[in-house]
């Protein structure tokens, strides 16, 4: 089982605010379970919120020339 974080462990381990943590709970953008009141977030959700939102990199030859120039 997965450990159970709390807002603001979650936070440090995304390097952001508890805030922003609260706000993903709120819009449900990030999945968290509810122990009575206080809220705790499984740590291999906020490992998908990561992987999720991973851009990958953009290599020499996917470029697209910028508008209005030459390629």
């Amino acid at each position: 089982m997965d450990k159970l974080l709390n807002v603001e462990e979650a936070a440090e381990l995304l390097n952001t605010s508890p805030r922003f943590v609260r706000r993903l709970i709120a819009e449900r953008r990030i999945e968290f379970v509810k122990l009575g009141r206080p809220v705790r977030i499984r740590e291999s959700a906020l490992i998908a919120y990561v992987v999720a939102g991973t851009v990958a990199p953009m290599h020499a030859t996917d470029a697209v020339p910028a508008p209005g120039r030459a390629a």
